[in-house]
């Protein structure tokens, strides 16, 4: 495999794209109505796509994605040199916080929190 891409559904494709450039500090090397991209690094991208675009390639097969939305359906966990400093700008840009950075029973030291449409993220440190 040359490069995975992890694509998840949300209300408002601008305001997502927004929230994740402020919180990781990245610019999309994508963005286009109907599909932004993010470059986490050379093997690995995430994808963000209105939950009305995804609905009409998937169709009336499954639940809609708005049915889902503002609870969580994801988990993105990204190992990260400053946790803390992630969480805080996940914050600032208007995701909430679920819990601090601490030692984990697996042995990262991770905290958490939402998007504005509920997926959840951590921030995590390597012992």
């Amino acid at each position: 495999m040359e490069k995975f891409l992890f694509i998840i559904y949300v209300k408002d494709q601008q305001r997502s794209t927004e929230f994740y450039s402020s919180v990781l500090h990245l610019n999309p090397v994508l963005d286009v109505e109907g599909m932004t991209e993010f470059e986490i690094n050379s093997n690995a991208a995430l994808g963000i796509m209105p939950d009305k675009g995804i609905a009409k390639i998937l169709g009336a097969g499954v639940p809609h994605p708005e049915t889902g939305s503002g609870i969580p359906r994801c988990e993105i966990y990204l190992t990260v040199e400053e946790p803390e400093t992630y969480l805080e700008r996940l914050v600032s840009s208007g995701g909430k916080l679920i819990g601090s950075v601490e030692l984990r029973s697996w042995d990262d030291e991770a905290g958490y929190g939402a998007d504005p449409d509920g997926h959840i993220l951590a921030f995590a440190k390597k012992k």
